[in-house]
């Protein structure tokens, strides 16, 4: 396997008799003892946004507030690490509760990434507290079938599929939460507001 991006590291090609060359590289130079602290240390010595990826508990959420970030991702990774945990949109209820509950001054922003695959899932993510969705392997697909136009492509899908999720839920503007609730099967239902 080839590893072009990483011809300056010294990593040109993996030998097929160990692990590849990225996965020496990464575990060489990325430090899993980081902790909380860290990122306290971080807020201090720094003025730039701190986002947080991979928060998948209400406990890590709290954590990372207290830990003074601005936003946080609710992320499985992709399921790469484990492929039976929980989706995200399965822990985003719990992690917006828990994160509205402990804010102080500053609002901590709340992204979800994982299984947006459809206009449909962006509202839905919405309705249950997020600020905005990540979205990868659809970007990616675009680009591999469509370069760049097929990025666009994808977008536009996404933001018809949205605008006509949110018209077909009764909202005549962007929800939240308020009037859009998701039955125990993630179906979409439209609570519209008594008339009377």
């Amino acid at each position: 396997m080839q590893l072009e991006n990483l011809y300056d590291a010294g990593l040109k090609q993996a030998d097929g008799k160990h692990d590849s060359a990225l996965n020496d590289y990464i575990a060489k130079n990325l430090d899993a003892t980081l902790t909380w602290k860290d990122i306290q240390w971080l807020r201090q010595i720094s003025r730039l946004p701190i986002i947080v990826k991979g928060i998948m508990t209400a406990e890590d959420a709290q954590l990372a507030v207290q830990a003074g970030v601005d936003g946080i991702v609710v992320s499985n990774h992709g399921a790469r690490q484990i492929d039976t945990t929980f989706s995200t949109i399965e822990v985003l209820p719990e992690i917006v509760s828990a994160v509205r509950r402990i804010e102080t001054k500053k609002k901590v922003d709340i992204y979800l990434d994982g299984g947006v695959r459809r206009g449909t899932d962006i509202l839905k993510a919405v309705a249950l507290g997020a600020d905005a969705v990540l979205i990868g392997r659809p970007i990616l697909w675009g680009l591999a079938v469509g370069g760049c136009q097929g990025v666009v492509d994808v977008i536009d899908i996404f933001k018809r599929e949205f605008k006509l999720a949110v018209m077909l839920c009764g909202c005549t503007s962007l929800p939240n939460g308020n009037n859009i609730s998701l039955s125990p099967y993630s179906h979409l239902v439209a609570m519209p507001k008594s008339r009377l």
